[in-house]
């Protein structure tokens, strides 16, 4: 059974900013996405940065609007287009959907106590379920525990705590309103290698006790593949692979895909090659225009790159049960 389903999702944003900026040249972020989100599952969607992702994942909560596409909310029998939802209605929604931000320490109000941050925009519509202040306060303190800090850490600062901490914070802020899913957002990027195991961890823990489903947004496909049941690979805002994580890391078979892989394995070799390669792409990509590019958008770095793949663009389609790549010479040496 899915909580979300998106179809054909489609953004661009102008491709210069300011107010003197030309009008016509787009960047396509995000272009014919199409995904699903099953019940108590973990989808993860990574890429480098500004493959799409996070344009994506703020697409799910309308803090930006789609172009074309729909994103559907399963709740129960009911179904919901998100585009279709207006205030009371929005907000009910995003108390289902939460989301937990890169880089807490500017996302957490400096000004506020640990316990502000948590209740800030939840006191209300818990209030509505019948919580009182003294109520509020009890689920307060057990949601932080639970994110591995005390009660004792409600008076605090968020200045106070380090990286990691701040994130369990983020998390336990996420989890007040007792959502459905939850989006994260990079929750490990910026953080040393041990904290990241004990923030997925904690993760895998609050998803086990909850029975909460996640869109897990990374760069680092190893990362992933430890949290996420199913993943899809984004490059230039379109899924060049999905398939489980499992037979992702035995068996990438996308080129994007082996470079994420050989990159996550610290390989200088290839990664020095790749910024050859980038130098060249950029070159040949001398303007964006509003229509998408008729070639395969990883063509121009591809090692397995054919005349095909400059002149057509590959479908997404699937290869086996549950996995699915674009790319016309996956199967080549």
């Amino acid at each position: 059974m899915q909580v979300l389903t998106v179809s054909n999702l489609y953004k661009r944003f102008n491709l210069e900013a300011g107010f003197f900026a030309r009008f016509g040249r787009f960047v396509n972020a995000v272009n014919d996405i199409s995904f699903s989100i099953g019940r108590n599952e973990a989808y993860g969607l990574v890429g480098e940065s500004g493959c799409g992702k996070t344009t994506t994942a703020r697409l799910l909560v309308r803090m930006y609007e789609a172009d074309s596409g729909t994103i559907l909310y399963h709740e129960g029998e009911q179904t919901l287009t998100v585009a279709d939802l207006k205030k009371e209605a929005l907000r009910q929604y995003r108390e289902k959907v939460r989301y937990v931000f890169q880089d807490p320490a500017r996302s957490l109000n400096p000004r506020m106590s640990v316990y502000e941050v948590l209740v800030s925009g939840c006191r209300r519509p818990l209030k509505r379920r019948g919580v009182n202040e003294s109520e509020l306060r009890q689920k307060a303190a057990a949601i932080l525990e639970e994110a591995g800090l005390q009660a004792a850490d409600l008076e605090k600062r968020p200045s106070e705590f380090s990286g990691g901490q701040r994130q369990r914070i983020s998390i336990a802020r996420a989890l007040l309103m007792e959502p459905e899913v939850l989006i994260c957002d990079e929750v490990v990027s910026a953080l040393d290698v041990s904290i990241q195991g004990q923030i997925l961890n904690l993760l895998l823990d609050i998803r086990k006790k909850r029975n909460m489903s996640f869109l897990f947004i990374a760069h680092d496909l190893k990362v992933a593949c430890y949290f996420c049941d199913r993943i899809g690979v984004m490059y230039k805002g379109e899924l060049m692979e999905e398939a489980p994580a499992a037979d992702l890391n035995k068996e990438g078979l996308h080129p994007y895909t082996q470079l994420l892989f050989s990159s996550a394995a610290g390989n200088l070799k290839n990664l020095q090659e790749e910024q050859n390669n980038a130098g060249r792409e950029k070159k040949k990509a001398e303007a964006v225009t509003e229509e998408a590019s008729p070639c395969c958008p990883f063509a121009p770095r591809c090692p397995k790159a054919s005349e095909k793949c400059l002149r057509e663009h590959p479908e997404f389609k699937e290869i086996k049960s549950g996995h699915s790549i674009r790319c016309f010479n996956w199967d080549k040496e």
